[in-house]
């Protein structure tokens, strides 16, 4: 019995899946500005799909539509005041990995308030109360439009890495906001928003290998994937519909298992729904 159970066990084992949101990256310069090879290597040895992102490129609704699965229709989020959303009734992805599945634990951090702030604007991650107290459900919320996001990203960075090497939690949104700061101030030709790039790939090979240990030493199986909710003009900026605006990506790596066989084109709606597939 202990040997049928056993392999029960590992045959009903899932990928975890982390989603990692790094707002308003340029791709091309990221990997161009040699300071994102961890990044880069994801790209390389992983599955990457070029996207769309539906205008107006705002964070707002690009973020609304990435982890809910919706557009900007039905989730009503049409800048970054989110007055008259719907949210409530459009759950976000980790919520609905939850009702997939109600033994997944979730886990999200992010610096920017209207993603997963209650007492502000949003929040687009449901607060679930009941999971939190259960120990399922957990999330870190920053303010980097107080304090700055290169603060605010190490300690989002931070706990991320913790809930990863203590928890491992099912289905993961970790957010970094530091580029698209950047982006803003200094434009996205210069030096300052190549210096955000590398700290948050930084970040990224930490998390790389907080999840290879536990490939390694649980047997686990891991889905890295990455993406933007819109990209800037050269001098810094967004919300309009030019193509540099527009241009985002999917790149989503396996550890410990194959790469999703994904469609080689994706629109950001369908990230949602292509995570919730990897838990079925």
């Amino acid at each position: 019995m202990e040997v049928i159970a056993c392999l029960s066990y590992f045959l009903s084992m899932k990928s975890k899946v982390l989603l990692i949101g790094i707002d308003g990256l340029v791709l091309d310069i990221a990997l161009n500005s040699n300071m994102a090879s961890t990044l880069g290597q994801w790209k390389e040895r992983g599955f990457f799909a070029p996207t769309v992102v539906e205008a107006p490129t705002w964070s707002g609704p690009g973020w609304s539509t990435i982890l809910t699965g919706s557009t900007h229709a039905q989730h009503g989020v049409t800048d970054n005041r989110f007055s008259g959303h719907n949210l409530l009734y459009r759950p976000d992805f980790l919520s609905r990995a939850f009702y997939q599945d109600q033994s997944t634990t979730t886990f999200a951090a992010a610096a920017w308030p209207p993603l997963v702030d209650p007492s502000g604007l949003g929040p687009v991650i449901h607060e679930r109360r009941e999971q939190q107290l259960a120990y399922q459900h957990r999330v870190i919320a920053r303010d980097g439009e107080t304090h700055g996001y290169k603060s605010a990203d190490a300690e989002v960075a931070h706990a991320a890495l913790y809930a990863i090497e203590k928890a491992g939690p099912d289905v993961s949104f970790v957010y970094f906001c530091g580029a698209d700061e950047a982006g803003h101030v200094h434009g996205i030709r210069g030096n300052n928003y190549i210096e955000a790039i590398s700290r948050i790939d930084e970040f990224l090979a930490k998390i790389e290998t907080k999840v290879q240990a536990r490939v390694e030493s649980l047997n686990e199986e891991w889905l890295i994937v990455v993406t933007t909710d819109h990209g800037h003009i050269d001098e810094g900026g967004h919300g309009g519909d030019t193509d540099q605006e527009r241009d985002s990506f999917v790149i989503a790596t396996g550890f410990g298992r194959e790469n999703p066989k994904w469609p080689t084109s994706i629109k950001p709606e369908e990230i949602a729904e292509l995570i919730l597939a990897e838990r079925a």
